[in-house]
């Protein structure tokens, strides 16, 4: 069996969760429960209430004054802030928590650092300019910076009792950005696939259950520090995740790839009209390229990327039909076959 809970050594943890109930909170709180921790859910009760009848729920909103209060007068060993891009939440947060829990595991974001066109940032690469806490500046502050800014808080209010989780593209069941989900998608469908740029260009992501798998293990651990958290272990090109995806499927998929260059011209930019990839020179190359020893060093991991494209699909064709008819990344088969036409035309022939 894939991912077998090994023993958990050490007494079961009492783990406050904020939030819980979107993307990747579902995916933290069955491998906590499930290893046998005792947890704690703090959020408006409105998304997917009652999920997880096994947990504590308490009920608040952290977008009004004193919206912790519930959590006042508690004491957790660990708490997981899943949701949060408001640096107000995090002051208010640390008012409530700082001297009631001994570790606070904070999800960021790769998209917290400096220049990131700048290829193979690590931990220490320098942050966004942090956004101003609160008023009319912080609300119009970009994601990055608003990220930085809640880091900065909560090193100094937790110094080596921070840990500061850093992911990139978090694929896998339950992702609604389609940003992974629309290749599995685009190969099941078969035939010619408009592939983008050049093979060794640069590609990283991170199963959801990988990533939260491991955060309950930096808990259980007392992990502190930032950490990149994307993979797959070793260097990957958009050629080596394409062929693998395609290797999962019986069909006529193949790839027509296509320079970037000609793909710009035709305004078909990476990361959104071709998920997952980048190339030397782009604004989301850091996305892309991000060093991850140190994580692999404390104990990060990742299943087969089969089991990711199983899953992912399993989860996609579960969904609405409407909302299958629509990714929310990716091209068209309409716009697909028009760029490929172009370039087939350019080439002097068709295929």
């Amino acid at each position: 069996m894939e991912h077998m809970l090994a023993a958990l050594d050490g007494a079961p943890k009492k783990v406050l969760v904020l939030g819980g109930t979107g993307y990747i909170g579902p995916h933290l709180v069955t491998h906590a429960i499930a290893r046998g921790h005792s947890v704690t859910l703090f959020n408006r009760g409105k998304t997917k209430p009652g999920l997880f009848p096994k947990a504590e729920q308490l009920i608040g909103d952290r977008n009004v004054a004193d919206g912790h209060a519930a959590l006042k007068g508690r004491t957790w060993d660990v708490v997981y802030d899943l949701p949060t891009t408001n640096p107000e939440w995090i002051v208010n947060a640390v008012a409530v928590l700082k001297d009631n829990v001994s570790q606070y595991v904070y999800v960021s974001s790769t998209g917290v650092y400096k220049d990131y066109t700048r290829s193979s940032p690590d931990e220490t690469h320098p942050r966004m300019d942090q956004a101003p806490i609160n008023g009319p500046d912080a609300a119009a502050a970009s994601y990055g910076a608003k990220k930085s800014r809640c880091e900065q808080l909560l090193e100094a209010a937790f110094g080596d009792r921070a840990t500061i989780v850093r992911p990139g593209l978090i694929v896998g069941p339950g992702d609604l950005t389609d940003r992974f989900t629309y290749w599995p998608v685009r190969i099941e469908r078969g035939g010619e696939i408009l592939a983008p740029g050049t093979l060794d260009d640069p590609a990283q992501w991170i199963d959801v259950r990988d990533l939260t798998e491991w955060m309950v293990r930096l808990g259980e651990n007392g992990t502190g520090g930032a950490f990149n958290a994307v993979g797959p272990r070793t260097t990957c090109g958009i050629g080596e995740l394409l062929y693998g995806i395609k290797a999962c499927f019986a069909n006529d998929a193949h790839f027509t790839w296509v320079p970037q260059p000609f793909l710009t011209a035709n305004k078909l930019r990476s990361w959104g009209d071709m998920p997952v990839w980048s190339y030397t020179g782009a604004s989301t190359v850091a996305f892309c390229t991000s060093v991850i020893e140190k994580a692999l060093a404390a104990g990060l991991t990742f299943r087969p990327l089969a089991t990711t494209v199983r899953d992912a699909l399993t989860w996609y064709h579960a969904r609405p039909a409407e909302a299958q008819a629509k990714l929310r990344a990716g091209v068209s088969p309409e716009r697909e076959r028009d760029v490929l036409a172009a370039w087939h035309a350019q080439q002097g022939g068709t295929q």
